[in-house]
């Protein structure tokens, strides 16, 4: 019988696993191709050819990918302080009130990315809604932080707050009342209570909602040009601009699979790490 059901099962995931593997590992294939094609030259006559990949090193565009990781390593590990008690307040605390604010969370996803960062720009930028109104009633301004590496960092964590308090809060939801009064109860401090049995209990959704955060924000184009302007390339301006002013699809494509493999392979292996089954409640 058990044979049958796995039979059945495979015969039921065949559709789906047809439709990823045309949508997502098919593209992969064309865009890895691609990378290994003489520059601007079109043909697989001359393949494999890695030049595209030694222009990484030669032409700096490892210094972009190092700002794009840092950054969303910074954005990360921002998020996840901020986020803890927001989500631990969401799991424990809100109760009914959860709902209101995870609608008001939600919603903001409703708004384009780019109108929400050029929101700050107005908000922030020298005569802006800020400093405008405070040189007209105080006479005093300040100097804006717009281009810059923090306000780049700040756009990060701004658009994927909702990317890492959910899972988080998920996570937090795991952690048994029982299990921390119990550590209550034996003596332990709020700092033990966090650290030895809250967070462990909780990692499943830490690492969920920081890899998720991670990932795009490695990838994210739009914090960088709209508000850091020049101040640092990120790898993903420079995957664009090989793909369209520059037209060198090669170059663009060694730039993407060099991105793709790094990210990839980080998240392959917080995922292994991560119980699926107790975040899907499939676990008893």
């Amino acid at each position: 019988m058990n044979r049958l059901d796995g039979k059945l099962g495979l015969l039921s995931a065949l559709p789906l696993a047809l439709v990823l593997l045309l949508s997502f590992l098919a593209p992969l294939v064309v865009v890895a191709l691609f990378s290994i094609m003489p520059p601007k030259v079109f043909s697989l006559a001359n393949m494999p050819d890695f030049s595209a990949y030694s222009l990484f090193f030669s032409q700096g565009y490892y210094k972009s990918l190092l700002w794009s990781l840092g950054m969303a390593l910074s954005a990360t590990a921002i998020l996840v302080v901020i986020c803890w008690p927001l989500a631990y307040a969401m799991a424990k605390v809100f109760g009914r009130f959860s709902l209101i604010l995870t609608v008001a969370v939600v919603m903001s996803l409703f708004v384009s990315e780019n109108i929400r960062l050029f929101g700050w720009v107005l908000t922030l930028m020298k005569g802006g809604l800020i400093e405008g109104h405070l040189r007209a009633w105080t006479g005093m301004g300040f100097e804006s932080p717009l281009y810059s590496v923090p306000i780049i960092v700040f756009g990060l964590v701004y658009v994927y707050l909702p990317f890492m308090l959910f899972p988080l809060a998920q996570g937090i939801s795991m952690v048994p009342d029982d299990t921390r009064q119990a550590a209550y109860d034996l003596g332990a401090s709020r700092w033990q209570v966090l650290w030895q049995i809250e967070v462990p209990l909780a990692a499943p959704g830490i690492v969920v909602g920081s890899l998720l955060t991670f990932v795009l924000a490695a990838g994210a184009l739009a914090e960088s040009k709209i508000l850091g302007g020049q101040a640092v390339i990120a790898i993903a301006d420079d995957v664009e601009t090989a793909f369209t002013f520059g037209q060198n699809w090669p170059l663009g494509s060694a730039l993407s699979m060099i991105l793709i493999v790094i990210i990839g392979g980080l998240a392959l292996f917080g995922v292994s790490k991560v119980d699926l089954d107790a975040i899907m409640g499939r676990k008893r």
